[in-house]
């Protein structure tokens, strides 16, 4: 098993920057996420550690071996397209061996290596279908056998499940941690769906015009976002992002001005400590849609504080209840329980837990 590292890595096509002195280091097993908008460098950098692009400057290494020089084929990974590349002419069966034949593999262990990734995918039925002939997520199925029977030392995936629909998406989503469960391979994963990253990785890059905003665990990347760009980004529906004024009168709070009034969110301590010398200045608060709910739903002392404001848009999904409604001029949601009364263009008293607010400073994005 191989980690790999990343050391001052940059790509320039032309005069354009696309990857702007990366430092990564994933360590062998992990399954790490690369996530951000789209043009934001990521795939890029997956094609530098498959060698698929050739380095402007830095270092990789996959293991011990620096690989800057190396042939994709001799970097002992495997990757997975976001379209699955399978030949159409041939069947399941000869699109898994086929690389292996090429490799000059031994017939008894080609045999043994299909048994094996097809019992594994649950794929064994289809060997001797063509592509045509399978649905979408089989595809992709196949098309992860193929990079198995490899017995790489790294799996790198790029948006494999983009192409399917929502249901599917989420069943293979499954399938790619249990797999990954079971053979704790490095794994390095291109997505664009915060979903994904946060429910695939050990830990997330979040990426932005071929930086890296912030590496960490899903949890700490959701509770404690670096800045507005990640804080903005990871999330669905992502935080509330609102401008307001530092206050004290008494005690601490963010006043929050529009044409309904203004609001004074009281900051608890721990938060009002962080903006102690800012009386008078402006900050931005950030409420994620969950901690702004229904009456009764935070848990008993936390501090908790009501605010009302007419609501624009009401979102049934099923399991919760968006709430449109603008606060300091701009879009916020909240999430409240399905069945609570609520009617457009009426007043609704929420509630929100301001022990989980955030504070970023409005000229620099950091979170304080």
């Amino acid at each position: 098993m191989a980690g790999v590292k990343l050391d001052r890595v940059w790509k320039k096509f032309g005069q354009n920057e696309v990857i702007k002195g990366i430092d990564l280091e994933i360590a062998p097993g992990e399954f790490v996420v690369l996530v951000g908008p789209s043009g934001c460098g990521k795939s890029t950098l997956l094609n530098l550690i498959a060698g698929l692009e050739t380095l402007t400057s830095g270092d990789i290494r996959i293991g011990e071996q620096q690989v800057n020089d190396v042939p994709p084929k001799d970097r002992n990974i495997a990757m997975v397209f976001q379209s699955y590349a399978l030949y159409p002419t041939k069947s399941v069966h000869r699109n898994i061996t086929f690389g292996m034949e090429t490799r000059h593999i031994g017939h008894q262990e080609q045999e043994q290596a299909v048994s094996e990734v097809t019992q594994l995918l649950h794929i064994e039925q289809l060997l001797e279908r063509k592509p045509g002939q399978l649905s979408g997520g089989q595809r992709q199925r196949v098309a992860m056998g193929r990079a198995l029977v490899r017995k790489p030392d790294v799996f790198l995936f790029d948006e494999p499940l983009s192409n399917l629909d929502a249901k599917l998406r989420i069943e293979m989503r499954t399938e790619i941690k249990k797999l990954h469960q079971r053979l704790g391979k490095t794994t390095i994963y291109v997505t664009h769906d915060q979903v994904e990253a946060m429910t695939l990785a050990s830990r997330i890059a979040v990426m932005d015009n071929g930086h890296i905003r912030q590496f960490g665990s899903p949890d700490d990347i959701y509770e404690n976002p670096v800045d507005l760009f990640v804080a903005g980004f990871m999330g669905s529906p992502s935080m509330n992002i609102v401008r307001g004024r530092v206050l004290k009168n008494g005690s601490c709070g963010i006043e929050v001005t529009d044409g309904e009034g203004a609001i004074v969110f009281p900051l608890p301590e721990a938060l009002a400590g962080k903006v102690a010398e800012r009386t008078g200045q402006e900050i931005v608060l950030g409420l994620r849609p969950e901690i702004i709910t229904h009456r009764g739903a935070h848990a008993p002392g936390s501090n908790v504080f009501a605010f009302e404001r007419a609501i624009d848009v009401i979102e049934p999904t099923g399991p919760d209840t968006m709430l449109v409604f603008t606060l300091g001029g701009s879009e916020a949601i909240g999430r409240i329980r399905p069945g609570e009364a609520v009617a457009v263009d009426q007043p609704y008293r929420f509630q929100v837990n301001m022990d989980k607010a955030k504070l970023f400073d409005p000229a620099s994005g950091i979170r304080l």
